[in-house]
């Protein structure tokens, strides 16, 4: 039967769906908006999709302000561990995170609320391919970025020395930027 687990932060969730297969191969309702409409903020209006090789860790990404989002994660190919850091200052979970894997055989989906950022790291050898999607559109002005090994938060990744983009081994720690104060004003909506 398929069904939802909260996983730790307010309003994040995991849905992992029911599978109907024989030796043909299998079916699955990824997603009913009637089931999901009392979880979800918003309707999903943008979908993306990327391919990452072995070893590569991208995020923390979050949008604040107008752009702010919500995303669904869901893995198609390879394994991923995907990460939840709740950066919502009035929030009961505020600065925690929360780690699920999602692969191609669990066929999970993660429910990222907005204001939480969100990362992953591909496990294993082989590629990995992420499908998300968003509740905004992409906003650029509105895009931060924290580091992925942010001593405040203190996300626990498998790799050691991922691969990462230039922005993502440049961006600030949760206390060190100015930007932080903006992004928490962003969340509150002041």
């Amino acid at each position: 039967m398929s069904g939802f687990s909260d996983v730790g932060i307010c309003d994040a969730f995991v849905f992992e769906p029911k599978l109907f297969g024989d030796e043909r191969g299998y079916f699955f309702e990824l997603y009913r908006e009637s089931l999901f409409r009392d979880r979800v903020h918003g309707p999903f209006v943008q979908f993306n999709q990327s391919r990452s090789s072995a070893g590569v860790l991208r995020g923390l990404h979050l949008q604040v302000g107008e752009g702010a989002a919500a995303k669904w994660v869901e893995c198609l190919v390879g394994s991923i561990l995907d990460v939840c850091v709740d950066l919502r200052p009035d929030s009961p979970t505020f600065k925690e995170w929360v780690s699920i894997e999602l692969n191609e055989k669990n066929h999970r989906g993660l429910y990222v609320p907005p204001g939480c950022a969100h990362g992953f790291c591909v496990l294993g050898p082989e590629d990995a391919v992420i499908r998300y999607a968003q509740t905004g559109y992409y906003q650029p002005d509105c895009e931060r970025t924290l580091i992925w090994n942010d001593p405040t938060i203190g996300v626990e990744w498998p790799l050691e020395k991922p691969q990462l983009s230039d922005k993502d081994a440049r961006a600030p720690a949760f206390n060190e930027d100015a930007d932080w104060e903006l992004c928490r004003g962003l969340l509150l909506g002041s």
